[in-house]
């Protein structure tokens, strides 16, 4: 390890001559870690086996604090010596610290004793404290529960008044009507009238009495009043720092590109607040520290160390791409000047394949889509079942998607030819009369031969389209699987997906509450291969038309 002024930079300890430099930069949103990142990760991670890290990964029983894991990133770098080597980073902090040795610093110091952070939390410290010291004092207490009893004692006496009063109304009609049937026209007036003042003297009294409980109230409120508006004057001084003190952090969040050109978070997210821990991840710090002390970068990768989230799919020592949500506008900006690797998702990867229809009458067309193809069109790319099967058919009043299988999917599909039937399949979806089972190779060997999963899911706002288990917010998604064979380390499972959420048979094979293995060659949860070995094998319902029921079987044909 050598340090060069404020920068740690590490000289790979492998023999690195043999592996060639890659021709552009890593595309940070998608890619293959380069061998070079392969061989600087292994070596950190040897590093976070051996060193005594401050912070509980959950790889070990008994650690301090709570149990999380953290990405970490490498880049392969060239110094001005046209030496080769690498930086490590961190996301977040490490055990509560922004600087541990060995690892870039951050961007912008939070925890530096005089740093606006800092000054900012000691400050709202104070006027929290000042806010408590008000609410715990003797006066204020005993003011409040003076206020709560009153209010308590003027609801329910009015609510006792009011309720005679219906009470009474009711009598006064009972005694109206038995007047009117035994009294004579004059004495019946007479009584009538001497009812209607005891109405009115009810009322006035009810009234009266509504504004008796409603001075007393007064009375305690006017005397809390003071102590109120001093809570709520600390209460709008405390938010007015804390606004302040976050726009001169976004402006204290600096970034440098390629290019030497410098924009502040404020500027890079523009209208829109930036994320929070918007620039504190792995990759921004290492290309900040880069672009700073003339380094040239070569190529760059992120892992997951310890334990996973309670939501998102993190395996441990697994390399994962930077989070959209947070780090695209920055890194996006700090990449200006660099030669990158093209975006792969603007690529059409189905281009060469083919579709092949197993059925089609006047109702509906069935098809075995093949992996890495779209159903409908995306954001990026057009071609798709939908779209190919539109330009063989262009004068149908379909053809329509009944549902979807994910790019990376292959198997059986359903398309409506026409209106009609697109509502009437659509509706055996609704009522889950359809039946599906998907074949997949789990790149591990479950502990259970059958089971269900039932995790709820959504979309991973910062990382779309990776979607997490969320139980406040997800859509209720249940999976029944089934084991059929293990063929080393690797094995063959039939899924029944009861719902049909997004990615939901990849994230209830990978994630720690489902079967904690992922799909294998799942290249957002998982380790890319080849391709992903999931395919929709066999697929059940009514046709919509004849009522006849309906059922496709297209083998997997996986080899493995």
């Amino acid at each position: 390890m050598m340090v060069e002024g404020s920068l740690v930079f590490i000289p790979f300890q492998k023999d690195t001559r043999d592996i060639a430099l890659p021709e552009r930069f890593t595309y940070p949103f998608n890619y293959q870690a380069h061998p070079l990142c392969s061989v600087a990760a292994t070596e950190l991670q040897q590093r976070l086996e051996t060193e005594n890290i401050p912070h509980n990964f959950g790889l070990s029983e008994g650690g301090e604090g709570q149990a999380l894991g953290k990405m970490f990133g490498v880049l392969v770098v060239k110094n001005q010596a046209n030496q080769l080597g690498y930086l490590a980073a961190f996301s977040g902090r490490l055990g509560e610290q922004n600087h541990f040795p060995g690892f870039v610093p951050p961007v912008y110091d939070t925890l530096a004793p005089e740093g606006i952070f800092l000054k900012a939390v000691a400050q709202l410290d104070r006027l929290n404290e000042a806010v408590v010291g008000i609410e715990k004092s003797e006066q204020y207490q005993s003011l409040q529960q003076q206020l709560s009893h009153v209010k308590k004692l003027a609801a329910s006496t009015t609510r006792k008044s009011k309720n005679q009063l219906k009470y009474l109304k009711q009598e006064r009609k009972k005694r109206r009507i038995e007047a009117k049937e035994n009294l004579a026209i004059a004495e019946f007036e007479s009584f009538n009238e001497t009812l209607r003042k005891e109405s009115l003297q009810q009322q006035y009294f009810y009234k009266d009495l509504v504004k008796f409980w409603k001075k007393q109230v007064a009375l305690v409120e006017d005397q809390l009043q003071p102590l109120v508006k001093q809570i709520n004057d600390l209460r709008q001084k405390r938010k007015q720092l804390s606004n302040t003190t976050q726009d001169q952090l976004f402006d204290a969040y600096r970034f440098l590109n390629a290019k030497g050109e410098w924009r502040s978070l404020k500027s890079i997210f523009g209208q829109f607040p930036p994320p929070s821990g918007a620039g504190e991840c792995a990759a921004p710090r290492l290309l900040q520290f880069a672009f700073l002390h003339q380094l040239q970068p070569i190529a760059m990768a992120e892992f997951w160390w310890g334990q996973s989230p309670v939501s998102a799919v993190r395996q441990h020592q697994q390399f994962y791409p930077a989070c959209r949500g947070k780090c695209e506008p920055i890194l996006s900006h700090m990449l200006q000047g660099l030669k990158v690797d093209p975006n792969p998702l603007l690529t059409n990867p189905g281009l060469d394949k083919k579709i092949e229809i197993v059925f089609e009458d006047e109702a509906i067309i069935v098809v075995n889509k093949p992996p890495e193809l779209l159903s409908v069109p995306g954001k990026n790319i057009r071609d798709s079942v939908l779209w190919r099967i539109q330009q063989k058919y262009p004068h149908l009043e379909g053809p329509i998607i009944v549902h979807r299988l994910d790019m990376s999917t292959s198997g059986v599909m359903v398309l409506a030819k026409t209106l009609e039937a697109y509502h009437k399949l659509q509706s055996q979806f609704i009522k889950r009369i359809v039946k599906k089972r998907y074949t997949a190779v789990l790149d591990g060997i479950p502990a259970q031969q059958a089971g269900e999963i039932n995790l709820p899911l959504r979309v991973d706002l910062d990382n779309r389209p990776r979607q997490l288990v969320c139980y406040d917010h997800g859509k209720a998604a249940l999976t029944k699987w089934k084991l059929i064979k293990v063929v080393g380390k690797k094995t063959l499972v039939h899924f029944f997906p009861i719902t049909g959420r997004t990615h939901q048979l990849r994230v209830h094979a990978a994630h720690h509450q489902g079967l904690g293995i992922p799909i294998y060659g799942d290249d957002l949860y998982g380790i890319a291969t080849d391709r992903l070995y999931l395919h929709a094998e066999e697929i059940e319902f009514d046709h919509p038309i004849s009522q006849t029921q309906m059922k496709f079987i297209l083998r997997a044909g996986f080899n493995f």
